[in-house]
């Protein structure tokens, strides 16, 4: 039975709403809200973008079944960036030519990073980006709301795992760009809050499955485990090669890999690999929202239940009660709308925004990968 020190962090309790200062009071359309996402639709990274659309479509057909926002049905224009920083840029200055509600389920940091600016520059509300970098949360910004935990959140749990159980010498295999940065600089935190330091480090690149040096310059370090920072496709290289080299230890994954995408690479060479999670687990059902999305995933019969889907879900839920709360429609009044919603359950999943902090959750907890592409938690 796999058992963990510490499976959730407690949940951020901060205050209740105040009022927003001045944005440009921009209508959605008269008869639809269109959202505007940029995301990896092809190449290494699409599962990513593919499984994130599906679960937050799922929740606005559901939505616009039954009368949509107020009466406007919730759509979701999406563009496919392959998760490259420039193709994410162009695609944003598209969206917001166009004229879009909000920005909405942007999938990465390099992407993110780029597409912020852009969407602060115009004042369009950018939403549930499906990173944890702290780069996009720091210094505060009130057009950016994330659902998730942060990096430095889901790498603290996983020092404080190993740790625990004795294993000390941790290296970082990382994607060489911000996310595999804001990864590495996590890992580096809370090592050093126990006085220790990466054995070693080594980097992939953004799309690519080149893992040969990484997997020399980590392996000649012989450490206990690895924090593997980068995607699904890149990690399940990594992971084969290093075995196949004669590595014995552990491999420990950050939310982003894409945990189903990453079973599904690796099969039976999954067993014993470790992710972190931000979301409900979809294959735990003690929590109503988990039952609620395998529910409305099984009726559709093409959306595959897994956490990225399940994140774009609860993503398209929150964004939906943000809608609902409005006085009116706008932009700012969104915001607003967002900012009142203050330690709220969504069936089990608590979320908190406030004037001040738009970081809706700190939980985090641990899965595992078992031999037969399945994952317990």
């Amino acid at each position: 039975m796999f058992r963990m020190s510490l499976t959730r962090r407690q949940f951020h309790r901060v205050a209740s709403a105040a009022l927003v200062g001045a944005t440009p009071a921009i209508h959605a359309q008269d008869d639809r809200i269109v959202l505007g996402q940029s995301a990896a639709f092809t190449g290494p990274a699409a599962q990513l973008g593919i499984q994130f659309h599906a679960g937050a479509k799922l929740f606005f057909d559901q939505l616009n079944a039954q009368g949509g926002a107020g009466g406007r049905r919730v759509e979701i224009r999406q563009l496919d960036d392959g998760y490259e920083p420039d193709r994410c840029a162009a695609n944003t200055q598209k969206l917001i030519g166009e004229d879009v509600f909000a920005l909405f389920g942007y999938i990465g940091t390099p992407t993110s990073v780029a597409a912020l600016p852009l969407a602060t520059k115009a004042r369009v509300p950018f939403f549930a980006p499906f990173t944890g970098a702290m780069a996009l949360r720091e210094p505060f910004n009130r057009i950016a709301f994330h659902l998730r935990a942060s990096y430095n959140d889901e790498t603290a749990l996983i020092v404080r795992q190993l740790t625990s159980l004795g294993l000390k010498k941790i290296a970082v295999f990382y994607q060489n760009d911000a996310y595999g940065k804001a990864g590495l600089d996590g890992v580096t935190l809370a090592l050093a809050a126990q006085n220790l330091k990466p054995v070693a480090q080594a980097t992939v690149e953004r799309n690519s499955v080149d893992v040969a040096a990484a997997v020399a310059a980590i392996n000649a370090a012989t450490p206990d485990a690895v924090v593997q920072i980068s995607a699904y496709k890149s990690c399940a290289a990594y992971i084969r090669a290093a075995r196949k080299a004669g590595f014995g230890g552990t491999f420990y994954n950050v939310s982003f890999v894409g945990t189903q995408a990453l079973a599904d690479e690796l099969g039976k060479d999954g067993a014993g690999v470790v992710i972190s999670q931000v979301m409900p687990s979809p294959y735990n059902q003690s929590r109503a929202i988990a039952r609620e999305f395998v529910e409305a995933s099984k009726k559709t019969g093409n959306v595959q239940a897994n956490f990225s889907s399940m994140e774009g879900y609860l993503a398209a839920k929150v964004f939906a009660e943000g809608l609902r709360r409005a006085a009116k429609p706008g932009r700012d009044a969104l915001i607003a709308a967002l900012e009142s919603i203050s330690d709220q359950s969504f069936g089990g999943f608590q979320v908190s925004f406030s004037s001040s902090s738009h970081v809706a959750s700190r939980f985090v907890e641990l899965s595992m990968l078992t031999g037969d592409g399945r994952v317990r938690t």
